[in-house]
């Protein structure tokens, strides 16, 4: 047999092999999906996960820790109230500006007044 040939039936028994092997796991998945004991299971895992969060949630509250609910909607006030901190900050400080602006305004308005009244009560 020539060596092209001893490939070419490899190749061969492997795509058989593997068209059994996806036709087993084929079947086999169909048959746990028909399966009731195995949907009774999912079933009664998922009402016991259930149960258990109630549990842990009972027990959290009863020793008065935050969930992770509880947190996480903690964390999103905080930020809110940071962002609306920022906001206030910059305001404060655009007014601390103006505020500035006017009092500079105020302080020449008086030199000037001064001034002239200086100047009038020379003549």
């Amino acid at each position: 047999m020539s060596r092209v040939s001893v490939e070419s039936e490899y190749r061969d028994d492997q795509e058989g092999l593997r068209a059994r092997s996806e036709q087993a796991i084929g079947e086999l998945a169909q048959a746990l999906l028909d399966s009731h004991v195995l949907e009774n299971a999912v079933s009664r895992a998922l009402g016991a996960r259930e149960m258990a969060a109630e549990a842990q949630h009972a027990a959290m509250a009863a020793l008065n820790l935050p969930s992770a609910g509880d947190v996480e909607r903690l964390e999103r006030r905080l930020r809110s109230v940071s962002q609306r901190l920022d906001e206030v900050e910059d305001e404060l400080d655009r007014v601390a500006r103006e505020v500035g602006g006017l009092r500079r305004e105020l302080a020449a308005t008086r030199r000037r007044e001064e001034a002239d009244a200086a100047s009038e009560a020379e003549d």
